[in-house]
């Protein structure tokens, strides 16, 4: 993202920081697209000839390889557009299938819209609640009062595994035990954790999962769910009008996206440790620099257990507009991409105890596979600039 000029970087601006909301397409994953795009075009669902058996192939090498990426079986491999797609096709789904037996479910405070809102539906149409479990200040939730909060008519429980705003990692296998100890079944948006973090479906215990290309460097409009063999006759699927995937989610298949997210988890198996090291180095620098140079910053969540690519931070007594306005040659937020068009302060900062005014005083930085040293550290000196002219922090 950078060129050179007589020996000199040059920075391509504006520089993107934002990896949260979405990532660029890997050239990698454009490479690896475009047969299907051009001489393999034909229908997976097709069965009398080449064109569809290729087409048909592609997808099922597709649903192997991130199968096996996942600890988990082709036939528990579902795609959808995306995420929020997934979410709700695995919570109205499941609720709809218990909506007279166990008609309750448990989500966290913290959680996504695109996990709130589907619960939030699905309870009110069983007749059943939904229990809201805050977290802690420092974004993890508190084990007992995730297991007070599940009773015998409790279905099912989502809890995100990375947070999208302040990239807190949820102790995932813990609290799946706790879960099933209950009698209930467990399903985690993995939307900011997959390709991030190591995921193994059988060893955390998790029966659905969630996810989404476009957060690790696939396009937008793919992405897929997890959903383990012996618990798909407890999904009734949202989608109907074919018998395509198990019958869980009718309709044409794309062979190209199916392809692209396969490739962009092929890079991210091979490259994931590698990455996480480079992001670690220089996120500490980020943040050190930051830390050093505006007194009174404060970081969102707890940094130790939080993905390493993710900086959340509170600049008291500074309005966001402000901020953002003087900051245009960085592409920054303010919290969920999902969220920008609302002016209400973001609902996982309140969650973490944060005031509305310290909420709408907050910046997420994202790093991803393609930031550089060189953008880190211009990025940093451009905060702390801007942060200076516009008066410095508020002390408390």
């Amino acid at each position: 993202m950078s060129t050179q000029q007589k020996g000199v970087t040059m920075l391509k601006l504006p520089l993107y920081l934002d990896y949260q909301a979405s990532t660029p397409v890997d050239p990698r994953v454009v490479d690896a697209m475009i047969p299907y795009l051009t001489e393999k075009f034909g229908n997976p669902h097709s069965a009398s000839h080449k064109f569809g058996w290729e087409a048909e192939a592609a997808i099922d090498l597709a649903s192997n390889y991130i199968a096996d990426f996942l600890g988990a079986k082709e036939n528990e491999i579902v795609f959808t557009s995306g995420a929020t797609e997934s979410n709700n096709l695995i919570i109205k789904g499941v609720m709809e299938t218990f909506s007279t037996s166990k008609p309750d479910m448990v989500t966290l405070a913290s959680e996504h819209k695109a996990v709130l809102e589907p619960a939030k539906d699905a309870t009110e149409r069983t007749g059943g609640t939904l229990t809201i479990v805050p977290v802690q200040a420092s974004g993890i939730v508190d084990l007992e009062a995730l297991r007070a909060a599940i009773t015998d008519k409790v279905a099912l429980v989502s809890v995100m595994t990375v947070n999208n705003e302040i990239g807190i990692i949820q102790p995932i296998k813990e609290i799946a035990a706790i879960v099933h100890d209950a009698g209930a079944l467990f399903h985690t948006d993995a939307a900011q954790a997959y390709g991030k973090i190591p995921l193994d479906m059988e060893a955390m215990g998790i029966d659905f999962m969630s996810f989404t290309g476009h957060k690790f460097y696939a396009p937008k409009g793919i992405g897929g769910a997890y959903i383990k063999s012996n618990k798909q006759r407890l999904v009734t699927r949202q989608i109907s009008g074919g018998s395509q995937q198990n019958y869980l989610r009718a309709g044409t298949m794309s062979p190209v996206l199916c392809v692209a997210l396969a490739k962009a988890t092929e890079i991210v198996e091979q490259e994931m440790s590698q990455e996480a090291g480079r992001l670690t180095q220089l996120m500490d620098e980020l943040r050190g620099k930051l830390i050093d140079n505006i007194e009174g910053l404060k970081i969102n969540g707890d940094s130790k257990q939080s993905w390493c690519g993710n900086l959340n931070i509170c600049l008291p007594g500074l309005k966001i507009e402000d901020l953002m306005s003087n900051l245009r040659d960085i592409a920054i937020s303010s919290g969920s991409a999902c969220s920008s068009a609302t002016k209400n302060p973001s609902h996982v900062l309140k969650a973490i105890g944060l005031s509305d005014d310290d909420a709408s005083s907050t910046l997420r930085i994202g790093l991803g596979r393609f930031t550089s040293q060189e953008e880190v550290a211009y990025a940093a000196e451009r905060i702390i600039k801007v942060v200076q002219d516009l008066g410095g922090v508020k002390s408390c």
